[in-house]
């Protein structure tokens, strides 16, 4: 069957959209992408962890190698009308419709359309890293592709990673790292009594709200040279409590943290661990740190990527470092990395699209940086 792509992301950008790939679900599009692969001389290896499914497709055999990463899996449709179907992948005034549109079915078409105008017999190596558990968890998919490539040989010289990076036009902005995240949940223990009689108790809530005043009374820092300000916010307090005259046993309270290359996960943990020792004798502090912040420092490979970029766009791209977390934080272990794909304004809404036009410039913006890095 020859490839859909030949040198157009669109008839590969629908056939991907028109699969309902939801998290978990993967609704035949890896099946779709392994095909349109080997068609174009990639050897495909399909990689199942547990009910995610995943594929490492690779071309060619010696250096440099060039690998490309995404995701197949999409968020739910959602609540909204969809003027046609999520999954239709209707074309409607020159634009494309569908969940996974700009996040990021489209992006991989683009790449894989970029690939296909490159001669099979090239010299390097293209290879793709494509997950359907980006949106999800995030434990049966890149994390697990990248220790198969290690054990495997499979490691790139470079990784482009095609999130929707751009705010308003194709060019603007190149991620070269991303925040840390972490969450943290507080439960302060007191002791229950009657509010009349606080001195026979010991209200936890009193303790908490001290606790928080003190994680909130200053920032965090004042960003460093690639990255903004870290930020602590505050998701959630919780008492339970239904009584008015009644001294609760314990409260809680909930916090995110964004964090710059000046902190790592662990000492914000005991950072945190100290601040509410001052206030609290008896607490539990439970911690999940979703990623670290990194950094691709900027030298050749990124001075590369932004020349292809603005050569190809017109627009000299932004090193940037904002936003939320990618599979980006489990690459850069592997490989230098870096994020570009197409304008993210409408990624998780409903009708969410991408203009013909910028799919196919993606392709060739993609394509430019496959010439420059085998340059």
């Amino acid at each position: 069957m020859p490839p859909l792509s030949s040198g157009d992301p669109l008839p590969l950008a629908q056939a991907l959209i028109r699969c309902a790939s939801v998290t978990p679900e993967d609704a035949g599009a890896q099946g779709v992408l392994a095909a349109e692969l080997e068609a174009l001389g990639f050897t495909v290896t399909r990689l199942r962890f547990g009910e995610i499914e995943n594929l490492f497709a690779r071309r060619g055999t010696s250096g440099p190698h060039f690998c490309f990463a995404g995701h197949t899996d999409v968020v739910p449709a959602g609540a909204g009308n969809w003027r046609s179907g999520a999954f239709a992948a209707e074309i409607r005034d020159g634009v494309l419709y569908g969940r996974g549109a700009c996040d990021m079915k489209g992006a991989i078409a683009a790449f894989v359309a970029a690939a296909a105008r490159r001669p099979a017999d090239a010299a390097g190596s293209i290879s793709l890293l494509i997950t359907g558990d980006e949106e999800g968890p995030a434990v049966d998919g890149t994390v697990k592709v990248l220790d198969w490539m290690a054990a495997n040989g499979q490691v790139p010289d470079f990784c482009l990673v095609g999130e929707p990076t751009n705010p308003t036009k194709l060019g603007e902005v190149i991620k070269i790292g991303r925040r840390g995240s972490m969450n943290a949940a507080i439960t302060i223990h007191g002791t229950q009594g009657h509010s009349a009689y606080p001195q026979r108790a010991d209200n936890p809530v009193h303790r908490l709200v001290r606790a928080l005043a003190a994680l909130t009374a200053a920032p965090l820092d004042a960003g460093s040279d690639y990255f903004e300000p870290s930020t602590l916010q505050l998701t959630s307090i919780d008492v339970g409590n239904q009584a008015t005259n009644v001294i609760p046993a314990s409260a809680q309270a909930k916090l995110n943290i964004r964090f710059n290359d000046l902190h790592t996960g662990a000492a914000l943990t005991a950072w945190l661990r100290a601040t509410i020792a001052q206030h609290a004798e008896r607490f539990e502090l439970d911690v999940s740190i979703s990623g670290e912040s990194f950094l691709t420092a900027p030298g050749d490979l990124v001075d590369r990527l932004s020349g292809a970029v603005a050569r190809a766009s017109g627009v000299t791209p932004k090193l940037d470092t904002g936003g939320g977390t990618s599979d980006a934080r489990f690459i850069t272990h592997l490989c230098p990395v870096a994020e570009f794909g197409l304008v993210g304004s409408s990624m998780h809404q409903v009708d969410e699209f991408v203009p013909v036009a910028e799919l196919r410039a993606l392709t060739d913006i993609y394509a430019e940086v496959l010439d420059v890095f085998f340059a």
